[in-house]
Order: structure tokens, then sequence, then C-alpha cells
């Protein structure tokens, strides 16, 4: 007996294999089974249960529009006005500009500074000889310093004379800010500022990932969001009324830590973005509690070098450590006398910095306890590189939502329904229409099963992709019936065989092009046509892998 004959052979013997011993029927079975676990209905005060979450448009809730307070600018200015002005202020002195090259400037003052007083203004490293003093910079660093110290915002420079400013900031306060060290915004061949109220796109993916992270740990998984422009995202918070969702969206803000210099005034330290790590809330010695962090490289040394420069480790009763929310001071305290010797001990002998684990003490007693808690919140995850504030809000009220949910369901059986009769109008036997329904609402079943597994809320643009997959799904199993029935009876098993290879071989080829035609729109993310795309796609799948040979091996059953 040949290859191909013996093949031929197992084929035949597989086709007529008893049902529920056949894989195609066990894995369908095991996939309903698993669904119905995922989905876990139920019946509580009389109202049916279940794990399936729902989306704005079916749940009612709130959904909140953000704007980035951010600019990104192309500006030039006076790197030696800048190292005068910025310096005559912060030391209150008269400062004079002696020398300027690309790498370095150099100027005097009127009584002797030291280098830690210096260098404690955030402009480089600096020689001192008597009034002289000796800074290494360059013109970007010098204006990221002068914007950053007079805005009281981070300032990214991102090349060719163009900068990120993280803060909200007119183009004609700016200006004027320019104005006073010899700079302004620079033009295009248009004459037209190099100004836009926007932010780089880095930013803003960092912004939407953190506020994602940060609503998780509210509780509210798989909050949709969607950018729009260059600084605006949109937020969907199903099942939450007006005034939570603000707090909620509003409240994770920009998050800063600072070093306290001289009386009130504060030097930058690091920004939340360079918390890697967050502990929980613990009761520690004598009843004190704290909550432990951790900080990247960068911000490691950051801190090592803000705490010596500015006397933090020597004195840190007088230069504690203060963190801000939003620009708001929301906890402050001196380092521990251990930690102030090992950083002191560390700037001193240059010692090289890697991450690095502080501890924060928020007080005794149930305060201390809520105040570890709050903490927690603004450090994990880190916070906003930016400040946002809110310029648009809705509400889906709830009776509307349940609504939505009640008229979805009536298009999905009514979709059924007419699904039923056209094909009782093309077969007239129940023993095919019975077995179509059956998978159809099967994978209806099994998609439900999936969106429960992974979290993801259905909304309207769900549903209309569920009630395409029912059209889809009878398109292929009409295609398979007609196949097997080409000549209006049940062939033998051989050419049974080759009837449904050349039908799933014409299904395959439709499933890869609904699924092609879709991708564009799950990666461009078009708002909520994403969530229609995704069903469509998981849909198709669980149909050509799991359904779709089901039925085939179920009707040669049936028409036997």
């Amino acid at each position: 007996m040949s290859s191909a004959t013996r093949k031929s052979q197992k084929d035949i013997d597989k086709a007529e294999r008893g049902l529920f011993r056949d894989p195609r029927i066990l894995l369908f079975i095991a996939a309903i089974l698993l669904s119905a676990w995922f989905i876990h209905p139920g019946i509580t005060d009389g109202k049916l249960t279940s794990n399936l979450r729902y989306g704005l448009d079916l749940e009612g809730g709130t959904w909140i529009q953000l704007q980035l307070e951010g600019e990104v600018v192309t500006l030039d200015a006076d790197m030696g006005k800048i190292i005068q002005q910025d310096f005559s202020t912060l030391l209150n002195d008269n400062v004079t500009v002696t020398g300027t090259s690309p790498t370095k400037v150099t100027f005097t003052t009127t009584r002797p500074v030291s280098k830690k007083t210096i260098e404690s203004f955030g402009y480089g490293a600096a020689n001192i000889s008597g009034n002289t003093v000796s800074l290494a910079v360059n013109k970007p660093s010098a204006i990221v310093a002068f914007l950053g110290n007079n805005i009281d915002g981070e300032i990214i420079f991102l090349g060719s004379d163009t900068y990120e400013i993280r803060k909200d900031i007119t183009k004609d306060e700016l200006n004027i800010l320019l104005a006073s060290v010899g700079g302004q915004i620079e033009k295009n061949g248009q004459g037209e500022d190099l100004y836009s109220h926007t932010v780089v796109p880095e930013t803003l993916e960092l912004t939407k990932t953190i506020l994602n992270s940060k609503l998780n740990a509210f509780g509210l998984l798989d909050v949709p969001m969607r950018t729009v422009g260059d600084n605006i995202i949109l937020i969907d918070l199903a099942g939450t009324d007006m005034a939570t969702a603000q707090n909620l969206v509003a409240k994770p803000g920009k998050f800063e830590i600072r070093v306290y210099t001289t009386g009130n005034d504060t030097r930058h330290v690091l920004y939340g973005e360079d918390i890697t790590s967050v502990g929980v809330p613990r009761e520690r010695d004598e009843g004190i509690w704290g909550i432990d962090f951790s900080v990247n490289q960068h911000g490691a040394i950051a801190l090592r070098d803000a705490a010596y420069e500015t006397g933090a480790t020597d004195d840190p009763i007088n230069h504690e450590v203060a963190m801000y929310l939003d620009g708001k001071q929301i906890f402050s305290a001196p380092l521990a006398n251990e930690l102030a010797a090992n950083l002191k001990q560390m700037a001193v002998n240059k010692v090289a910095v890697g991450s690095q684990s502080f501890v924060t003490t928020t007080g005794a007693g149930e305060v201390g306890e809520a105040k570890a808690k709050e903490l927690q919140i603004h450090l994990r995850e880190g916070a906003l590189p930016v400040a946002v504030k809110i310029i648009g809000s809705g509400q889906v009220p709830a009776k509307l939502g349940a609504q939505f949910r009640i008229q979805s369901l009536i298009a999905g059986l009514f979709a059924l329904l007419m699904v039923s009769f056209v094909v009782f109008l093309r077969y007239h036997q129940k023993g095919i229409l019975i077995p179509m329904l059956a998978t159809s609402v099967s994978e209806v079943f099994m998609i439900l099963g999936f969106a429960s597994l992974v979290g993801w809320q259905l909304d309207l643009a769900s549903i209309a992709g569920i009630i395409a997959v029912i059209g889809t799904g009878i398109d292929h199993l009409v295609i398979i019936t007609d196949e097997v029935l080409y000549e209006g009876s049940l062939p033998p098993t051989k050419v049974y065989l080759s009837r449904i290879s050349k039908a799933f071989g014409i299904i395959m080829a439709a499933a890869a092009t609904t699924i092609v035609a879709m991708l564009p729109l799950v990666f461009m993310g078009f708002g909520s046509l994403k969530g229609f795309a995704i069903t469509t796609i998981v849909g198709v799948l669980i149909g050509v892998l799991i359904a779709r040979p089901a039925y085939g091996r179920v009707i040669k059953e049936v028409l036997e």
C-alpha cells in the first residue's frame, strides 16, 4: 500500500471515528466549558451576574478629556547674559562675566563663594579661585538650567535649539523671559514663531502609560484611553460618577522631589519618572509608619549630589527633603542621620552610584498610616511628566447604559432570527438549521469567555463586531454545507474529505482577508473602532480554529 493510500485511509478512519472521540469536538466542548467558567454566570439578589465587564456605552459612567500642559519651542539666548543674570539673582550679588566659550563661562563676584554653593544651582561643575568662578557649561545646558530655575518646571533639550517645556507658559511670557537674557523664540521661513502648545510623542505616551497604571492602582482595570492630536488624552471611566472620575484623573499629577537650600528656597532633585519601585506601607520601630521606594541610577546620583551640595548631608534638619505633587508640597522630612552620612561619603569619595532604595517615614498611629498609604499612591508607577488639566467631560447615565445593553441583546437576537430565516429558506431542513445556529451561538459565547478572561470591556463597537462575526460565521457554515451537499446528499467519506478540505481552503482565505483588513484599525487606534476590530479578529480566529471544524464533523453526523 502506497504512503498516499495509507494517508487517505487514515483520514477516512478519523472521519468515521465516534463523534465524542473526535479531537475537534473535544476541543469545542472544552472551549465552551472554559468560557462558562470565565464568564461565571450566576444570580445574586434576583439579578443576573457575571464576570463580563462593560464599557462606558453599556455601563454608564464618565468620560474625561485631558490636555497636557507643555510646549515645544525653538529658541536662542546669550549664554553669558544667562549666567550673569541668574547668578546675580541666585547669589544676591553683582556678577560680572569675564569670558565665555562654547564649553565654559568665567565670572567674578564681589565676595567669595563656595564650590558647593555654585554647583547647587544645577549649571555644572565649577572651579573657584578667590572671587573668580570658572563654570563648565554649554549653551543648551545653560538654557535648560535658566528656564528650569525661572519657570520652575522640567526642560528637555531635543536638539537643534529646540526644547520641550514641561509646564504651561504662554508665548508672550516666554518671550519676556528670554528678552532679559538676549534671547527670543526663533521663526520659520514664513516668519511664524517656532512655538507650539504641545508635547513630544514620547511624553504623550509616557503620560498615558503612567495614568493607566495609576488608575489600575485604584482597581479600574482596562480603562480605555486614546490620544487626540499631540497633547490630548480621552479616558472612559465606566461605572464612575463625575466627581470621582475628575478626582481620580486629576489627582495623579506631576510628582517631584526637592531639597531645601536656604530659607524657603528649594532645589530640584528628581521627578517621579526616576522612581523604579514602591513598597507597601508598614509599621516600623516604635510604631512609626513608613514606605520604601527605589530610584534608578540617574535619580540616585541626583539625590546624592543635591543632598551634598545643598548641605543636607551636614545639616539635615535645616535642609529637608520635600515631595511635591502638582507644585504643592505633600511631604517634607529631614534625611536620616545614617543616610545623610552615607550620601556625604559617596559624594566626597566620588563613589559610583547605581539604583538605590530609600525609606520615608510618615509618623505614628492612624495618621502616619494614612499618610503612608497616600504617599504610596503618589509614588507608585512614577508620576506624570507634565501637569494635566481637564478641558472636557461628560456622562452616560447608568439607566441609559442598561438600556443600551438590552437593545444590544435584542439586536443580537434579531440578527440570529434573520439568519435562521434565511438559512431555513435555503435548505428547508431543521437538521441543518439547528447545528448552524448552535455553532453561531457558541462562537458568541466563546468570544464573551475570552473577553472575561482578559478583563476586556465590551462597548457598542464590540457588540457590533460580535454581530458582524455572526454574519461571517454563517457565511462560512453555508460554504461548508454547500460543499458537503454539492450533489444533494452526503457523499462517501473520501469525497466528503476532499470537499471539506476545499471548503476550509475558501474559509481560511476569507478569514485571513478579514484579519488583514482589521489590523490597521487595531494598531492605528481609531477610538472605538479598535474594539470593533479586535472583536472581529477574535471571533474569526475562534470560528476557524474551533467552531468551523467542529461543525464540519457534526454536519456529517447529522446528515448520516
